[in-house]
């Protein structure tokens, strides 16, 4: 298991994870959105890309089937996950639900 990873999911702060492929036509639909949600919550979440291709243990870990794949971890937790591409209103509004914020 990626050490750095679990360094990552166990912040205080949410944690975004999106486990996407190159080649995958959604998970580039999905980069600009997530770069939204990113600007309107700034610090308060952060949002990590693991490409699966690269990352085939960790997605293995995480049962990513499809992708793209989104993980919300917060304190290590995995607070929600869906695949497929969602808009940015909706993405924030969950991340927001969630997580403690």
């Amino acid at each position: 298991m990626n050490s750095s990873f679990n360094t990552i999911i166990n912040s205080e702060k949410p944690v975004l994870v999106d486990f996407f492929a190159t080649w995958c036509g959604p998970c580039k639909m999905l980069g600009p959105i997530l770069k939204e949600v990113k600007d309107s919550l700034g610090d308060r979440i952060s949002i990590i890309k693991i490409d699966v291709d690269k990352n085939q243990q960790l997605a293995s870990v995480y049962q990513v089937r499809g992708v793209p794949t989104m993980i919300l971890f917060q304190n290590g937790k995995q607070l929600w996950r869906q695949s497929g591409v969602l808009e940015k209103d909706n993405l924030i509004k969950i991340i927001l639900d969630k997580s403690n914020q």
